[in-house]
C-alpha cells in the first residue's frame, strides 16, 4: 500500500544550523523522504546555512553521508538520490555578525514559497529574526520554523515572543513540537472528532483517570549541558506532555482550522489548577555501578530532575475532578509513549462479587508500535460458567494500514506543513505563556523549598515516591515495558 500525497509548491528552504545534529538525523532524511514521495516538485530548493565553511558540493556530501546513516538501504539506493542532492546549495554566514548575508540573499527567489528553519540553539533564534529582516530576506509571506526550546520560563518566552513579533507577524511563526506531527497523535483527533462513539464517555461522569507517560531509556549523553539547565519539567512536561493532555481534554472545536484548534487548546491550559506540592515527584537516576546523572551531566552537584510525575486536574464542567497523572524520564525500563484513558466502573455488576470488574482502558500508543488498543470485558471460553476476562481489541498502524504503508517521521509531516502555511499542528505564542504560566509555579516552588531529586535506579520504573502518588489515590502507574 503507497501512501497518497499531494505535492506541495516550489519552494526555497533555508536551514540554519545545517550542519548540526538535527539537521542530519531529522531534517534532511525527512526531506529526502518527502522527495522520494513524489510531495516536493523539482525547482525546489534547500539552502544550508551554518558556520562550517563548505562549498556546494562540500555540503551535498556531508548530507549524503547524512543520509546513509539515518534512511534505509532502499532509499539511498534510489535513482532520485542524485537529483535530490542536486537541490541543495550552502551559505556560510555568521548569525550573529555580518558575513554571508548578502550570499544568502541572492540566493532566494521571489516567485515560490520561502521559509526558513532555525535549528539553532534559542540564544540565536532573536539575532536571527533580526537579520533576515534587515538583509530583506524575509518576505510577507515568508515562514520561519521555530524548535524548541521556547524560552526557560514565562520571562524568556515572552521576551522571544516580542522580538520575533517585532520582524513577523504571528501566521509567520511556526513553533514546532514534534510530537504534533506523529501519526498516532493526529489519529487521536481523529478518533475524538471524527466518530460519535467516544464522545459520549469522554468526561468526568464516565472517564475515572488519565495517565501519559513517556519513558525514554537514554540518559543525557551528548546534550547533558543542556539538559542540566533544563530537566524533566521544562524538556518535556512544559511542551511535550502538555500538547497531548490539551488533545485529550480539548473541546471539539468548530471546524479543523488552526486557530480554532489552538484556542480549545488554549481553553484546557488555563483550566489547569495550580499542582500542590505533593502532587509532583521529581527524580534523577543514580546507578549502584551503572549509569549516573551526574556523571552524564558532567555535574556531580546537581539538583536538575531526569524523571517527574505528576498529577492535574482541568478544572472545566468537562473534566472537574477527573485526574490526570503525567510521568516522564530518562533511564527507564522501556522506551514507550502512550496515553491511557481509564473509563469507570458499571454502577452495577450483575455478575457478583467473584467476578471482580477489570476497567475499560483506551491505549493510544504513540511509539514504539503505534495504535491503539481497548481492554474490554469478555466471557472466558470454556464450560466453568460467567467467568469474565478482558482482551484488547487491538488495532496496530503497520497491520491495519497495510505492510507496505509507511508511517512518516513527524518532522516530514511539520515541514510539509510549514509549505503549506498549515499551523494546525504548531504552537501560537498564547499558548506558549499559557504553558509556562502554569509551569513556572511548580519550579519555583522546589527551588524555594530546596527539593532535591528522589534517586531511581537506571532501568527501572523510577523513583517509588512516584508509585506512591498513585498508590495513595487507590491507582497503579501501568507497567513500563
Amino acid at each position: 500500500m503507497v501512501s497518497r500525497v499531494i505535492p506541495v509548491e516550489r519552494f526555497d528552504l533555508v536551514v540554519f544550523g545545517a550542519t548540526g545534529d538535527l539537521a542530519r538525523r531529522k531534517i534532511m532524511p525527512g526531506l529526502y523522504r518527502r522527495w522520494l514521495d513524489g510531495q516536493i516538485p523539482e525547482g525546489s530548493r534547500i539552502i544550508g546555512a551554518a558556520r562550517s565553511r563548505l562549498d556546494a558540493a562540500g555540503y551535498a556530501e556531508l548530507i549524503r553521508e547524512a543520509l546513509a546513516e539515518f534512511v534505509t538501504e532502499a532509499e539511498l539506493a534510489d535513482a532520485r538520490l542524485e537529483p535530490f542532492l542536486s537541490m541543495l546549495s550552502y551559505v556560510a554566514i555568521d548569525a550573529t555578525g555580518t558575513d554571508g548575508w548578502q550570499d544568502l540573499r541572492a540566493q532566494m527567489r521571489d516567485d515560490v514559497v520561502r521559509a526558513v528553519y532555525f535549528s539553532v540553539g534559542p540564544s540565536l533564534f532573536g539575532a536571527l529574526a533580526e537579520r533576515l529582516h534587515a538583509h530583506g530576506i524575509t518576505t510577507p509571506d515568508c515562514r520561519i520554523v521555530v524548535e524548541k526550546p521556547f524560552g526557560h520560563d514565562l520571562a524568556s518566552a515572552r521576551a522571544l515572543n516580542q522580538t520575533l513579533a517585532a520582524h513577523f507577524d504571528e501566521q509567520q511563526i511556526y513553533r514546532i513540537d514534534h510530537y504534533l506531527g506523529k501519526e498516532t497523535v493526529q489519529n487521536l483527533m481523529a478518533v475524538r472528532f471524527a466518530n460519535i462513539l467516544f464522545e459520549p464517555l469522554w468526561n468526568a461522569q464516565f472517564i475515572e483517570h488519565v495517565q501519559i507517560t513517556v519513558a525514554e531509556t537514554v540518559g543525557v549523553d551528548g546534550r547533558g549541558s543542556y539538559y542540566d539547565r533544563s530537566g524533566a519539567m521544562r524538556d518535556m512536561v512544559q511542551n511535550h506532555l502538555m500538547q497531548l493532555l490539551c488533545l485529550i481534554a480539548m473541546e471539539p472545536p468548530n471546524r479543523f482550522d488552526p486557530d480554532a484548534m489552538r484556542d480549545e487548546k488554549l481553553k484546557v491550559i488555563r483550566a489547569l489548577d495550580p499542582v500542590a506540592s505533593g502532587d509532583v515527584v521529581r527524580g534523577q537516576y543514580a546507578g549502584n555501578g551503572g549509569a549516573s546523572y551526574t556523571e552524564d551531566a558532567d555535574n556531580p552537584e546537581s539538583r536538575t530532575e531526569s524523571f517527574i510525575a505528576l498529577k492535574a486536574y482541568v478544572s472545566n464542567w468537562r473534566w472537574k475532578g477527573t485526574p490526570f497523572y503525567l510521568r516522564t524520564g530518562k533511564r527507564l525500563r522501556a522506551r514507550v509513549s502512550e496515553i491511557a484513558i481509564t473509563f469507570k466502573e458499571p454502577p452495577h455488576s450483575i455478575f457478583g462479587e467473584a467476578e471482580r470488574w477489570k476497567e475499560n482502558v483506551l491505549v493510544i500508543r504513540l511509539q514504539p508500535d503505534e495504535g491503539m488498543d481497548l481492554r474490554v470485558m469478555i466471557k472466558e471460553p470454556g464450560p466453568g460458567g460467567m467467568r469474565l476476562k478482558d482482551v484488547a481489541l487491538d488495532m496496530s498502524f503497520a497491520e491495519a494500514l497495510g505492510e507496505g504503508m509507511q508511517i512518516p517521521d513527524a518532522y516530514e509531516r511539520l515541514i510539509m506543513d510549514v509549505i503549506r502555511g498549515n499551523q494546525t499542528l504548531f504552537m501560537r505564542s498564547d499558548e506558549v505563556e499559557a504553558a509556562w504560566a502554569w509551569v513556572d509555579p511548580i519550579i519555583e516552588a522546589w527551588e524555594k523549598r530546596g527539593d532535591v531529586p528522589r534517586p531511581y535506579d537506571p532501568g527501572s520504573s523510577g523513583p517509588e515516591d512516584a508509585l506512591m502518588l498513585m498508590h495513595r489515590d487507590g491507582r497503579r502507574w501501568r507497567e513500563i515495558k
